[in-house]
């Protein structure tokens, strides 16, 4: 039997074998001449990622490199797993710090955090939980991720729900183009909260606010956001969220947090079932499952990924992603200025807040590739060169920033 939101709603922190691992050392010079604590490198993380020696690496909302200590624990995880393989039990205690260093980071609590294997694992069990069907309705915009259409394609072909979706007006998607389409029949409000197309930045609280009123619940696909701007869900108000790793998080592929709200953990069911939900034996073969967050771990993750996750999650903490937002959306902003100055069409909305730029570069293809090679520049190139995003990271300095408006100045 379906709920409505409003009835529904009427410690061991690492592997022994992991711990301790030797600091890095921060002697490097940082590559392109920054340095530690410097204007340039006001975060003094530069020595911890060996890209910036490569590259200007421009592209974290594709992938975010992994700082060395990240690198070093899954390393010395796969050293173990060679010379004396780590027990399942401390895996699972690695896993479950975690989960603890996740629910820290975005003002959760343990229990509300469980381990998925992707990002998409997150609406999927979200949407089957709540067992939608004909006369249901369910509200995302076109600056969404494709998995998103692909899920609600396959829903409203498959059960009969009603898909909605905002059409953004000069990049953006505001709560009152959501409110517009939201009505007593929504389920579910769905977005990416930074979407991966231009950087746009939700109004998450607004959106919770808009759900809730009309007893739906608000789903945020948070790769693109975690890690990289300051979030706390409570404030916010949001139900559930998921994120994977390998961006701006710092960790991997293979494993991405989820969010439950503490109210709906009976609610969001799990979708699929195996032994490491079992939290207690009760004889004959029968099992007591757990109930809180860990409950959506049903098999075997991908541990390396974890321990990787783990340390990165100590690196964001350590930094502190409110430093962090600081500085990228800082250059961000420095960008887009810089960009509409010279003439270009920015699909970024002015002074948004993320990391996250989209523009036109204007020129064919093969020219912008070229040049941005002989510059040692990474962005990525959208919808076969038409576009090009740049995600800052938190490595990124201002002279790299204006490495990249030098180039962009040649194509005007």
């Amino acid at each position: 039997m379906r709920k409505t939101r409003r009835e529904f709603l009427g410690t061991v922190s690492s592997a022994a074998a992991l711990a301790a691992l030797p600091p890095v050392s921060r002697a490097r010079s940082g590559g392109l001449g920054s340095a530690v604590g410097t204007t340039s490198d006001p975060l003094g993380v530069r020595p911890d990622f060996p890209v910036v020696d490569e590259h200007v690496y421009l592209d974290g909302a594709y992938i975010t490199p992994s700082p060395r200590q990240a690198v070093a624990a899954a390393q010395a995880f796969l050293e173990k797993k060679s010379t004396n393989p780590i027990s399942l039990g401390d895996m699972l205690a690695e896993t479950d710090a975690a989960r603890r260093k996740f629910a820290r980071l975005i003002g959760a609590s343990e229990p509300e955090i469980g381990m998925l294997f992707a990002t998409s694992d997150g609406e999927n069990i979200l949407t089957r939980a709540l067992d939608l069907g004909p006369g249901d309705n369910v509200v995302i915009d076109d600056l969404h991720y494709e998995t998103t259409f692909i899920l609600y394609q396959q829903l409203a072909e498959s059960v009969g729900v009603e898909v909605r979706t905002v059409k953004a007006v000069d990049g953006q998607a505001s709560v009152e183009a959501f409110a517009e389409m939201v009505d007593d029949r929504t389920r579910l409000v769905s977005v990416s909260w930074i979407s991966h197309q231009n950087g746009y930045r939700h109004d998450l609280k607004g959106l919770a606010e808009l759900a809730h009123a009309h007893d739906a619940y608000l789903y945020a696909d948070a790769i693109q956001g975690i890690g990289m701007l300051d979030l706390d869900v409570k404030e916010v108000g949001i139900d559930v969220l998921t994120s994977g790793t390998y961006k701006w998080l710092l960790g991997g592929y293979g494993v991405a947090p989820f969010y439950v709200r503490e109210e709906l953990l009976d609610l969001v069911e799990v979708d699929r079932f195996g032994s490491l939900q079992i939290d207690e034996d009760l004889g004959d073969h029968r099992y007591q499952l757990h109930r809180d967050g860990r409950k959506y771990g049903y098999a075997t993750l991908g541990f390396g990924a974890v321990v990787q996750l783990s340390a990165a999650l100590d690196y964001l903490l350590r930094v502190g992603v409110h430093n962090i937002e600081a500085h990228t959306v800082e250059l961000a902003h420095r960008l887009h200025h810089g960009l509409a100055a010279q003439g270009h069409a920015v699909w970024t909305p002015a002074d948004n807040p993320s990391a996250i730029v989209t523009f036109e570069p204007g020129q064919p293809v093969e020219r912008v590739r070229s040049d941005l090679e002989a510059a040692r520049i990474r962005v990525s190139l959208k919808e076969g060169g038409a576009k090009i995003r740049v995600g800052v990271a938190l490595f990124n300095t201002a002279e790299e920033i204006d490495a990249l408006l030098g180039v962009t100045e040649s194509w005007i």
